[in-house]
């Protein structure tokens, strides 16, 4: 029997008691939820344990890799540059990055970046490991590379390009330092969240291991056609030069060494944040709350940018700008059709439904094989929309 940590209001006890039946139907071993609404926590939940020899306990402040949850922050850092006048979304890169602009990335723009539409979606030579840890070696991988289509006629998801071009199109902006810092000042200090892009040495002995789930899981209700991960390796075998291929395994430690200290301590804004549940949900429920100022620019972020059959993933997605948009299937649905959100490599996910002011994380350690919303976190959003 599982010992459930934390608290849920009367309300949401359903919620609690889908959270506790993920570790005994899906072997769940560490994952923590929150729900937060106007700046207060309806739920905190957190159960088992975060190292891989199952001796350390999950706490409430435990942070683990969230991959691609992570993305929508790269777009809140954004968001502010535009908020405050300092980014024009529509302008080429090239203004900015001057570098960047060449090999068919000349027009290439911020917009189209975010809403996956710019072509660069993967490198196109191979690239060797320790290359991706450097922020000056990756910079300069972006400036020689070129599109895989010509930018704003097709939409193709991009796991880790994507970060990599906003981070350094904001840190030139904001003239900060480095990404890391503008990221701090923009938005874990102002929100007084916990999390890292880059975690320190010294902080990385609290992480969470992450490790393969250990019982396959299936759907829980009706899926995006095409939508599970052996579309996309049927996908990537298909042709082991193409983008998809490309996009998650150039190179392997992109799926492979993500318990390394060398990832965990690089910017690798679009797949290592590294969070806990209840800072991922502050930060979707600051952006809906009803008593919070609002940023002005929300509604042109979170409105449909793109709606297309992925040319990555090889299924049907909606954009907004760093938003992944609801459709009516379970595993890409963030509470009802008007949430925004996005999921993780292997289960976790966070979303904004502004229906109900509701800001939504889960998060876990025990990786699924699931494309878009697994069937454990299927069940929490099923059972959070019955409660609210």
């Amino acid at each position: 029997m599982i010992d459930i940590k934390g608290s849920a209001g009367q309300s949401l006890q359903p919620l609690k008691e889908a959270f506790a039946s993920n570790f005994r139907d899906f072997s769940e071993e560490g994952a923590a939820l929150a729900v937060v609404k106007d700046g207060k926590v309806l739920a905190s939940l957190w159960a088992g344990t975060r190292d891989r020899a199952g001796n350390l306990p999950w706490l409430e402040d435990t942070c683990v890799n969230v991959f691609s949850a992570g993305k929508p922050l790269c777009a809140a850092v954004v968001m502010h540059l535009v908020d405050t006048g300092r980014l024009d979304l529509d302008v080429p890169v090239a203004r900015y990055w001057p570098e960047f602009g060449s090999r068919g990335k000349e027009a290439v723009t911020t917009r189209q970046v975010l809403n996956h539409t710019s072509g660069l979606s993967a490198f196109h030579p191979r690239v060797k490991e320790p290359v991706i840890f450097d922020i000056a070696s990756v910079n300069g991988l972006l400036e020689y590379e070129t599109p895989w289509w010509e930018p704003g006629t097709a939409q193709g998801y991009s796991p880790f390009i994507y970060g990599w071009i906003l981070a350094e199109i904001a840190r030139r902006v904001s003239g900060e330092v480095d990404y890391p810092t503008l990221f701090s000042r923009t938005l874990t200090q102002p929100l007084g969240m916990q999390a890292y892009l880059g975690v320190p040495t010294s902080a990385q002995g609290n992480l969470a291991d992450v490790a393969p789930l250990k019982k396959p899981l299936g759907s829980t209700g009706s899926a995006s056609k095409g939508a599970n991960s052996a579309a996309l390796g049927q996908l990537m075998k298909a042709d082991p030069r193409g983008v998809t291929n490309r996009a998650f395994a150039n190179p392997m430690s992109l799926m492979n060494s993500t318990n390394s200290e060398a990832w965990r301590g690089a910017c690798i804004p679009a797949a290592n944040l590294h969070t806990n549940a209840l800072s991922l949900a502050q930060f979707y429920g600051d952006l809906v709350s009803a008593s919070q100022p609002r940023v002005s620019c929300l509604s042109e972020f979170t409105r449909e940018s793109s709606a297309a059959q992925d040319r990555v993933l090889g299924v049907h997605l909606r954009f907004g700008l760093g938003f992944m948009l609801s459709q009516d299937v379970d595993d890409c649905r963030y509470g009802s059709l008007q949430g925004f959100g996005h999921p993780g490599a292997g289960g976790s996910v966070g979303f904004a439904d502004p229906a109900t002011g509701i800001g939504f994380a889960y998060v876990t350690a025990r990786l699924g094989q699931s494309l878009l919303i697994d069937a454990r976190a299927q069940r929490l959003v099923q059972a959070l929309s019955e409660c609210v």
